[in-house]
């Protein structure tokens, strides 16, 4: 009795769950070739045939073309490295699908006209060399060609770095990152913020206490417990904050360091710096920032009250 009976295309089909015309096909190619024929002339399959079925399935269905499947099946080329050069060929597509989804995810976000898509596609695109010229230009126009300190330094801080295999976040960070970049308007405002905050304090080379950080410590805690920026605890608040800001705001009366405070608050609580810095912080691999708009925004409104004017509504973001 013959322990290794020989099956036609269709048992073969039945036992491995493959259409009968891709094993027709496997066989026309010579991948699958058949153990002999019967009487009739059908072909017919030995056991190996279907080790050998399901090694060609496997391989195409990773994506291996025929060519290089008949190589392996061959003993031409070894497996390990037909892997190796799909893997490698993968990774390029991969990158490229990536950089497509993050274009079209960017563009359905921001509601993208044809134009505005096909810069988007060129900014995805561009070499390490051609985003370092980009990012060159951004920082000149914010900072100048050649920024002494500490402007160098807040440059550094407000630098992008795009690695060189980012995963989706990241390319979707670094287009809205570029978009807003390139607006002149938030260009100008930037430059201003930097060098208000990088300003002398008298002492060549030292930077002035960073405004932001020294009002978020100071009204944290009035933020925290929904204290009102209008109440008699908020104007103790505001009387330290005035103090702890004193180098900040020069001499003269009272009411021309609220007026310049409440004006720098307002310019620093601008939405579109804060989402620069947490597209920032997606580019560089960094720990999310926490908002510092709620401590500006109080403090602005508790000094607004001190004036006696209404709240100013706040700018709407762009690119958000």
């Amino acid at each position: 009795m013959d322990d290794h009976p020989l099956h036609t295309i269709g048992e073969l089909s039945r036992r491995t769950g493959t259409p009968v015309r891709t094993i027709r096909f496997y066989s026309d190619e010579g991948l699958l070739p058949p153990a002999g024929r019967s009487p009739s002339g059908h072909r017919l399959y030995d056991e190996e045939a279907t080790e050998r079925l399901a090694l060609v399935r496997t391989l195409r269905e990773l994506g291996i073309g025929l060519p290089a499947v008949r190589k392996i099946l061959d003993r031409e080329l070894t497996l390990p490295e037909v892997a190796a050069a799909h893997a490698e060929a993968l990774d390029a597509q991969i990158a490229a699908l990536r950089v497509r989804r993050a274009v079209l995810a960017t563009a359905a976000r921001q509601g993208t006209g044809a134009e505005e898509i096909r810069t988007l596609h060129q900014l995805a695109n561009l070499s390490q060399g051609e985003r370092q010229s980009l990012v060159d230009e951004f920082l000149t126009a914010v900072f100048g060609p050649e920024p002494g300190m500490p402007l160098a330094g807040v440059a550094r801080t407000l630098t992008p770095e795009l690695p060189d295999e980012p995963d989706a976040a990241q390319l979707r960070a670094w287009l809205e990152l570029t978009s807003l970049t390139r607006d002149p308007d938030f260009r100008a405002h930037l430059r201003d913020l930097c060098q208000e905050a990088a300003s002398g304090t008298g002492t060549p080379g030292v930077p002035r206490p960073d405004l932001t950080a020294t009002v978020r410590e100071a009204v944290a805690p009035a933020v925290a417990t929904g204290l009102a920026p209008d109440s008699p605890r908020a104007g103790e608040i505001l009387t330290a904050l005035l103090t702890r800001c004193a180098p900040l705001l020069g001499g003269g009366p009272e009411t021309d360091r609220v007026r310049e405070l409440t004006a720098r608050l307002e310019r620093c609580a601008d939405p579109r710096r804060e989402r620069y810095v947490r597209l920032l912080a997606v580019v560089n691999g960094w720990p999310p920032p926490s908002s510092t708009r709620p401590a500006l925004t109080w403090a602005a409104e508790a000094l607004r009250a001190r004036r006696g004017q209404e709240p100013v509504s706040p700018r709407p973001a762009t690119g958000a």
